[in-house]
């Protein structure tokens, strides 16, 4: 066991080197259906321009984020899995689509940007943790920068969680306009 892990000595261990490739296809995939996720809300959020705001900061930060895994993956040789990307765009969108119909539909996608958020810590921290045990440090500062950009748009949807139901509260009772 090392010091610093508390586990075996794995790097020379070609399935870990596998297992952190596929996180890192998975997350690639997790981002994507990020982006389209937080595209379809941009175009709805109407009345509630501070989400629209934050959601298109972190598109751009989303993109970043691509990049970095994209870099990794050509690193291994490897790129992106297609149809894991394809898969998780097209959750994305019926996901995005579940919650237009409903009377509260900003209040859905706020707890759902929520959950997603927290979803993509536990995943970039899952990642930083495979890379230190495949002996693949040189990416842990990529990914913690992610991490760190995850945590920071989970905290500010969480902050938005009480002003956003308050709104939606206020526009309800005066006959506006209020699910988006």
């Amino acid at each position: 066991m090392t010091a610093t892990t508390g586990m075996a000595d794995l790097t020379s261990s070609e399935d870990i080197r596998n297992i952190f490739i596929t996180g890192l296809e998975n997350a690639h995939a997790l981002e994507k259906q990020a982006i389209q996720l937080m595209e379809r809300q941009v175009e709805r959020f109407e009345n509630y321009p501070e989400m629209s705001d934050l959601l298109r900061r972190h598109i751009t930060e989303t993109e970043g984020q691509i990049r970095r895994l994209d870099e990794a993956l050509h690193s291994f040789g490897a790129d992106r899995s297609i149809l894991k990307d394809m898969a998780t765009q097209f959750m994305a969108n019926l996901a995005a689509a579940g919650h237009m119909p409903m009377a509260d539909e900003v209040l859905k996608n706020t707890f759902a940007n929520h959950a997603f958020e927290n979803f993509e810590i536990a995943s970039y921290k899952s990642l930083i943790a495979m890379a230190e045990a495949s002996g693949n440090q040189k990416f842990i500062p990529a990914l913690q920068e992610s991490l760190r950009e995850e945590e920071r748009t989970a905290q500010a949807v969480y902050d938005m969680i009480v002003p956003i139901t308050q709104k939606f509260l206020t526009r309800s009772a005066q006959g506006l306009k209020a699910d988006r």
